[in-house]
């Protein structure tokens, strides 16, 4: 990369610049170890006291940093530091990614009933099943393999080696990450005395639009109907998302937890990392669960919750700190029956 302070100034949208910088930005760099030429930025208030003794020759900063910039070197001022270095983040990626070709490379197997838009390229040793459409601008990666009646819409793109199974549906401007699995059968058993039967799942799985899912993740058919996940909610890595589970829209899932089937999860929820939510339960919109998190039955809208089993935060809190006194309580306890017992005696 290489840019002038106008140009920067320009893709990151409206700022102030104080101090000047004639030179070229030409990397990104973390504040604490930023040199000359950098770019840095602050959007995390503890990394506040690298900013004076960056040697970054730009900074992107929030407006509540009243400071000036050392001789040499230039603040930009945003409302929002990390959505402006995104904005940069953006442009760099477009310079150096490649130029997209529609086109379908030779060594995939494309049913002769599938149909896949003249603008969206499909890479090396892929395989797309029997009635599976494609919709416009997408992008699908080497040896990724597609059921069939699969249905993707436009501006989708799949990074190599995802599977989506039979008759799942992808919506709008959805980015799918390698390795993860949709549309694999729930983990349903009917248990009796010759072992373990097999149900059968012949539902499916719906993504709305711009849904993201992380690298890894796995979510299963419904065994009747959907599961779902809607519009605008993002997967991180490695969950696990059960059978008729209906997540709802603009959630945030953060890897590693998982969803047991037929759970639903409301609009605008937040499930931290390695949190786990019983089957058959509803989480209320705007909830949010902790980290490693147990919740075994529902939750009203606008909970937040923390601890196994799942306690509204404020209790949870209070019990945490009070954990932490109990070996001291055991032995004031222990030193008080000892001294009733030697009066009594």
């Amino acid at each position: 990369m290489r840019f002038s302070i106008g140009q920067i100034a320009a893709m990151v949208g409206p700022c102030e610049i104080r101090g000047e910088f004639s030179g070229d930005i030409v990397a990104i760099a973390p504040i604490d170890s930023a040199k000359e030429g950098d770019i840095s930025f602050l959007a995390n208030g503890k990394y506040c006291k690298f900013v004076e003794k960056s040697h970054a020759s730009a900074i992107i900063l929030p407006p509540t940093y009243l400071g000036h910039p050392p001789s040499g070197s230039v603040y930009l001022v945003v409302d929002d530091p990390s959505l402006a270095i995104n904005a940069l983040c953006e442009e760099i990626g477009m310079e150096l990614g490649e130029t997209a070709n529609p086109s379908i490379d030779p060594t995939s197997s494309i049913a002769a009933t599938a149909s896949i838009h003249p603008t969206s390229s499909v890479g090396p040793f892929c395989a797309i099943g029997h009635g599976v459409t494609v919709g416009e601008r997408c992008s699908i990666g080497s040896h990724c393999s597609i059921g069939r009646n699969c249905a993707i819409g436009n501006d989708v793109i799949l990074h190599p080696h995802v599977t989506l199974y039979g008759h799942c549906t992808i919506g709008n401007g959805c980015i799918i990450h390698s390795g993860a699995v949709i549309g694999c059968d729930g983990y349903g058993y009917a248990s009796g005395p010759e072992g373990h039967k097999k149900l059968a799942h012949v539902g499916r799985v719906r993504l709305g639009d711009c849904v993201e899912i992380g690298a890894n993740c796995a979510i299963d058919r419904a065994r009747f109907a959907e599961t779902t996940i809607g519009d605008g909610s993002k997967l991180d890595n490695l969950i696990q998302i059960g059978h008729n589970v209906s997540v709802g829209r603009n959630c945030l899932l953060v890897a590693q937890c998982g969803i047991a089937g037929s759970t639903k999860v409301g609009d605008g929820v937040v499930i931290a990392g390695q949190a786990g939510l019983a089957g058959h339960i509803d989480i209320g919109s705007g909830t949010m669960v902790a980290a490693q998190c147990g919740v075994p039955s529902d939750l009203p809208a606008k909970s937040t919750v923390r601890g196994t089993p799942a306690m509204n935060i404020g209790e949870a809190n209070r019990f945490y700190v009070l954990r932490k006194r109990m070996p001291e309580l055991f032995r004031r306890v222990d030193r008080l029956e000892k001294r009733l017992g030697e009066e009594s005696s």
